[in-house]
């Protein structure tokens, strides 16, 4: 008992502790590759990876090493006692093992290959899941639920054909085990037998004491190396996953944000230098994006990088950052190699703002801090304010503490990106790099950060990436990028002048009618007189006075909040707080799933495991059964008949044979039929808790307990977990409880006596694995909860790898993530007393039966009441039976986390989401729409019900007609179409189309009348044919469609330059394109559903000029005959737009065609007058 209770708490605290630091040095691995690895490896593996993977680890090399040892050492010290007293003997009995090594060993490799293979193809699956859960609005949108489902569920089956044949490989492993064992039992009695009948003779010392000896020593060795094969296992599926995770944390990254080489100068000018710089993407060698660039940034001086969407501008910053090297040309940072410089003190002299702004679920706060370490909460404010998102932080009820959601997905794209410049400012870098860090806001609020802009690069040496040229006129020097080669480079002044490349890209976003300016306040003032009539002008510069009326009168809406984490202790809190406001239950609070339900499930494979379950029960008969032959061998060696004892010897020993095979065939079917049955229903699970949570409505996904990382941990644990009450393990139990239930029915027929003196032992193992069972089962609730949280943290920020490595946070991440799962460590070590508790207690009962039957069974023998063969009979059936119940309690650790998982898998799978998209109810009009209207509409999200979005808005849109909404960053706008995908149903009010109110219309008709186009493009990890194609998942798109909607939106020249053309695949989120590439792929997936109405939210607002005048003409073209909502900053793309509606608020406030409003010199008049 104490042995058992010191060697299992120890190997717990061994095991949790070394998974502990491996989980922590995975993900800092991770972090610290390259940017280069990340683009050639799919990131979503490592969601599996962390959780999935590291489990199975912690499974092999916990206190199943343990037992493994005990099972071992036991068979060592039996072996030495077997050669002490009959070293003969012994090896005639060994003289079998040779094989049984050699045939195991073989098994085992293949096994561990196999196992390597099945988490491969996991990981692929839970990649998919991954990119999926992250991008579900999109998925949703254009109903790509089922498709992702069959995806998912493709690479489900490659790993379960994968574990079937890791299982059939184990049966045979297992039943040759057996097989020999009884072929070494066979010829110990055989030849046993015959020393002793030759030592009567006078030629040996053998007597039947030493055949007992020997053969019970060989015995109890061989029966330990048999109950060693489940742990076995487990170290090969062990060996598998550690095989994935060493190969990342063992991985050298070529450019290491951790490492403490290179120079670190005490003071920065500011001095960039590309010199002659070639560069292609690793993904894609074969594309030159750059080609001789050269460019020099002065000390304080302000560069702005121009050109058409994907000439070379993003990888120009990307470069500065040391993301890459280049293979050819340098970079330089005040004359020094920046590869001689320190990456991490590189990176921290540079505050970046990027195109398409990336915020972490947490607070406001905490991801403006994420700019600089120790930042006070004054200095957060300060930088707010001078990103112009102050105000609408204060407006919050939780102000600066305020959730952001995952990716920041509750806050509009305008608040996003004002908090991305915040966090940049508050880092007061000596290098600021802009890549498109005002594409995203309103123009009022451009207007206002451009000034801001303006301040803070004053004394700074910044780098900007525009598409709007009007916000980098004021550039000491512009930089004309024309397929990756510098084309011009000067002022605006002076480029304008030399009316070449530059001056197309500035006239190319003038609209016609506003090109000739008569207005000598809009004229070029330091132009020669000469040209003054020919100056052609960009957007205008605003007045001062207009500037100060914005800044004190700009309307801002309320911004998106959600409850998840504002640091690893808010989060916890944060997320209670939000659990409690959603109305949902706790997963503590789950109803425990019985069995029978696990088993239902199950029940296709049910002739897979009845089968299974006839070998576990033959095999657990063969136990008690040896006991019986175990004590009539003992008595035919007592007989004095020395033929008679010949015959008897070859008896038992044919018989042994028999029974060896008969424990061979069981065995394998045991294994295999389980193996098969828990493989089915772990992919069974796997594919139908992935499809419930597709069917889930979008406001569900808000929920942080419902983050992506959250999602993905559960699904890759859950469902394998569930295998614990299933699978290999049912075929333990069920042996052992048959051997337990033959045994005690064999010791109360040959003596009811000594049945009943050992019988009330049995209870006690029970009683231990009861309390076991209770004990784990609540130690699993909570470390799955735990894990969840770090496994979500883990999974942010590996997805957002360029954002951790830009704000150089990689240290900070891997602190957090290792402080997250700090709470759940703890709590395995506190569990690991009382586990070795129930287990010592478990494993003394049967010596303390085995003690007192042989006890009171010499006294019955000594009074003449019992054979001492009978004695053995009943001893060995009883004491192998309550052993066989002992070893199954090292399997309840499996079997409690199996029942928490299946609560919470039932819980998702009985869940009726408010909005079901898969119900296929609800009216299906004839005809395309006529007319969309939203009347009297109120509406929160749900995570956040103080915060009203929408106040009794009513706006209309009829067939053909186009309807413009305009309005400040966060008014409203973009959860009008969200309430038309049926992302979110208004809590008041209606929404109708064709005088149908949306509600009662059936949910997949509704989205496939629609055409998304989103401001921040989503696209996934597959071929640019397969994204496109994705606008329309009701069928089959032809190859044609696909080129001919490209070509609709200015992508297919592009596509055509690839080396892969249409089968390019474009990374993860898109990563190997450029902003504007993407989102002319996105408009082209819109483009080829050929839908009823074009949804279209600043379709093209991360478009070069060149691309935007030919994607709006497109889009333009695109639009004649369908019903149209266009939402868009830039008021010049929707002046034909047959009705605009100004939204302030959650309000409209005005309606009207674009001469109306003009006219009536309101808000839209303001508006417009700030854009031009």
């Amino acid at each position: 008992m104490l042995m058992g209770y010191i060697f299992v708490t120890s190997m717990n605290y061994a095991a949790e502790g070394q998974v502990f630091r491996l989980r922590g040095m995975f993900l800092r691995s991770i972090l610290c590759q390259e940017i280069a690895w990340f683009d050639t490896h799919q990131t979503n593996d490592f969601a599996s990876r962390v959780t999935e993977d590291l489990n199975k680890l912690q499974e092999g090399i916990g206190e199943k090493v343990g037992m493994f040892i005990f099972f071992m050492t036991t068979f060592l010290a039996s072996l030495i006692n077997a050669f002490v007293h009959g070293w003969e003997l012994t090896l005639i009995i060994l003289s079998v093992f040779p094989l049984l090594g050699i045939s195991t060993g073989l098994i085992a490799k293949v096994t561990t290959n196999l196992t390597s293979a099945e988490l491969q193809k996991y990981g692929k699956a839970g990649s998919i899941a991954e990119e999926v859960l992250s991008s579900i609005r999109t998925v949703i949108a254009f109903g790509g639920e089922a498709k992702e489902i069959k995806r998912y569920e493709d690479n489900l089956v490659y790993a379960r054909n994968a574990g079937v044949k890791r299982g059939l490989m184990t049966g045979v492993g297992v039943g040759v085990m057996w097989l020999f064992i009884y072929a070494a039992y066979a010829l110990a009695f055989w030849y046993g037998t015959g020393l002793i009948l030759d030592s009567r003779a006078g030629n040996g010392d053998y007597d039947p004491s030493k055949l007992i000896i020997v053969f019970f020593s060989v015995l109890m060795g061989a029966m330990n190396v048999g109950q060693s094969a489940p742990y076995w296992e487990a170290f090969t599926v062990a060996r598998g996953a550690a095989a994935t995770i060493f190969s990342i944390v063992e991985r050298k990254s070529a450019i290491d944000p951790s490492s403490k080489e290179g120079k670190r100068p005490h003071f920065v000018t500011g001095t960039i230098e590309l010199r002659d710089v070639h560069f292609s993407y690793p993904s894609r060698p074969d594309v030159k994006i750059l080609q001789g660039v050269s460019l020099k940034v002065e000390p304080g001086q302000t560069v702005a990088l121009v050109g058409s969407s994907g000439c070379g501008k993003s990888t120009c910053i990307q470069l500065i950052q040391r993301f890459y090297d280049s293979p050819s040309g340098d970079v330089m940072l005040d004359g020094q190699l920046i590869q001689d410089l320190n990456i991490g003190w590189l990176r921290d002299q540079i505050g970046v703002v990027g195109q398409e702004p990336v915020l972490f679920g947490t607070t406001i706060a905490e991801n403006i801090r994420y700019g600089r370490d120790g930042v006070s909460m004054a200095e957060i404010e300060a930088a707010a304010k001078e990103a112009n998102a102050h105000d609408f932080i204060m407006k919050l009820p939780k102000k600066y503490e305020t959730q952001v959601g995952d990716r920041g997905v509750q806050m509009s794209g305008g608040q996003k990106q004002r908090v991305a410049i915040a966090r940049a400012l508050v880092k007061q870098p000596r290098i600021l790099l802009l890549d498109e860090a005002t594409s995203a806001l309103d123009n009022q609020s451009e207007a206002i950060v451009q000034q801001a802009l303006d301040k803070v690069r004053r004394g700074r040496t910044t780098v900007i990436v525009a598409h709007r040229l009007s916000t980098i006129r004021s550039a000491d020097k512009i930089v004309a990028l024309n397929k990756g080669s510098v084309a011009e480079v000067g002022t605006h002044k002076e480029l304008m002048k030399l009316k070449s490349f530059y001056y197309n890209l500035v006239t190319a976003q003038i609209p016609p009618n506003e090109r000739k300016s008569s207005k000598a306040g809009k004229e070029d003032t330091e132009s020669d007189s000469s040209d003054e009539e020919n100056e052609v002008v960009s957007v205008a510069e605003l007045s001062q006075d207009i500037m100060d009326d914005l800044v004190s009168k700009s309307p801002v809406a309320l911004a998106r909040t959600s409850s998840t984490r504002q640091s690893l202790r808010r989060r916890r809190t944060s997320t209670k707080a939000s659990r409690h406001s959603m109305g949902t239950e706790e997963k503590d609070n789950l109803p425990t799933v019985p069995l029978s339900r696990i088993m239902k499930m199950n029940s296709t494979e049910w002739p897979y495991m009845l089968a299974g379950a006839l070998g576990s029960a033959i095999q657990g008969t063969i136990v008690p059964l040896y006991a019986i032959m175990f004590g009539e061998v003992l008595g035919s060696l007592s007989t004095a008949d020395e033929v008679e004892a010949r015959k008897q010897g070859d008896y038992y020993a044919v018989l042994f044979l028999i029974i060896g095979l008969i424990a061979a065939v069981s065995m394998f079917i045991q294994a295999y039929m389980f193996t098969l049955s828990g493989e089915t229903l772990t992919s069974r699970l796997r594919k139908l808790t992935f499809a419930a949570m597709l069917r889930q409505e979008v406001g569900w996904f808000d929920d942080d307990k419902n983050s992506v990382g959250a999602l993905c941990s559960r699904l890759s644990g859950d469902a394998a977990s569930v295998q614990g009450a299933t699978g290999s393990r049912i075929g333990t139990i069920i042996q052992a409880l048959t051997t337990l239930g033959v045994s005690i029915c064999l010791a109360l027929y040959y003596d009811w006596r000594l049945g009943l003196i050992s019988f009330p032992f049995i209870p006690f193992v029970l009683i231990a694995v009861y309390l076991q069972s209770k004990i784990l089962m609540g130690q699993s609730v909570t470390e799955s909860e735990s894990l969840q949280d770090a496994g979500k943290l883990a999974i942010e920020c590996i997805t957002n790898i360029r954002t951790v490595a830009s704000l150089h946070k990689e240290q900070y991440f891997a602190d957090a993530y290792s402080a997250a799962l700090l709470k759940p460590h703890l709590q395995a070590l506190k569990k690991s007393h009382l586990r070795g508790v129930a287990f010592g207690f478990a494993q003394a009962v049967p010596f303390f039966a085995y003690a007192t039957t042989m006890l009171y069974g010499g006294h019955l023998v000594d009074v003449g009441q019992i054979s001492y063969e009978d004695v053995f009979k009943v001893a060995e059936a009883l004491i192998l039976g309550t052993m066989m119940v002992g070893q199954a309690v090292a399997f309840a650790p499996n079997y409690s986390k199996a029942r928490v998982a299946a609560s919470q898998i039932f819980h998702l799978l009985d869940r009726n989401p408010q909005i079901d998209s898969s119900a296929g109810i609800g009216l299906r009009l004839s005809g395309d729409v006529s007319t969309i209207e939203l009347q009297g509409v109120h509406f929160v999200y749900p995570t956040r019900p103080d915060t009203t979005i929408l106040q009794g808005l009513g706006v209309r849109v009829d067939r053909g007609k186009t309807l413009a909404l305009v309005g400040s960053s966060g008014c409203g706008k973009s959860t009008i179409i969200s309430l038309l995908e049926r992302f979110y149903n208004a809590q008041k009010g209606t929404v109708s189309i064709n005088g149908q109110d949306i509600e009662a219309l059936n949910v997949g008709w509704v989205r496939q009348q629609l055409g998304l186009v989103s401001q921040e493009p989503v696209l996934f990890d597959r071929t640019i044919e397969e994204n496109i194609a994705y606008g329309d998942n009701t069928r089959r798109v032809e190859h044609h469609e696909v080129v001919a909607a490209a070509k609709k939106a200015n992508i297919h020249a592009f596509i055509e330059s690839l080396p892969d053309k249409y089968n390019t695949r474009v990374g993860g989120k898109g990563s190997q394109l450029s902003g504007g590439q993407k989102q002319r792929v996105a408009i082209a997936r819109a483009l080829v559903r050929n839908p009823s109405v074009l949804l279209l939210d600043e379709a093209t607002s991360a478009l070069d000029t060149e691309s935007e005048k030919v994607v709006q003409e497109a889009l333009e073209q695109a639009q004649a005959g369908r019903t149209s909502i266009v939402i868009a900053h830039r008021l010049s793309t929707i002046q034909g737009a047959d009705t605009i509606a100004v939204i302030q608020s959650g309000q409209v406030v005005e309606v009207g065609t674009h001469s109306e409003l003009m006219e009536k010199k309101g808000h839209y008049y303001s508006l417009y007058q700030t854009n031009h």
